[in-house]
């Protein structure tokens, strides 16, 4: 069980980060396909590039205001 994988979610979570972000990382962080492209958008594609490097240091900035 990858635990970083559950920990980054559950805290993106509690910190309310933007829900596109967080779809985004996790079909990143999965080696999912990306959407289709009419259901893509910036927060989306940031989280998804995130995800894909394993990258848990971006999320802060799409903290839901």
């Amino acid at each position: 069980m990858d635990m970083k994988y559950h920990e980054t979610v559950s805290k993106m979570e509690k910190m309310k980060v933007n829900k596109e972000y967080i779809q985004g990382w996790i079909g990143g962080y999965l080696d999912n396909p990306t959407r289709e492209e009419q259901r893509l958008n910036e927060a989306y594609d940031a989280g998804y590039e995130d995800g894909k490097s394993h990258n848990a240091d971006n999320f802060s900035s799409w903290v839901a205001g």
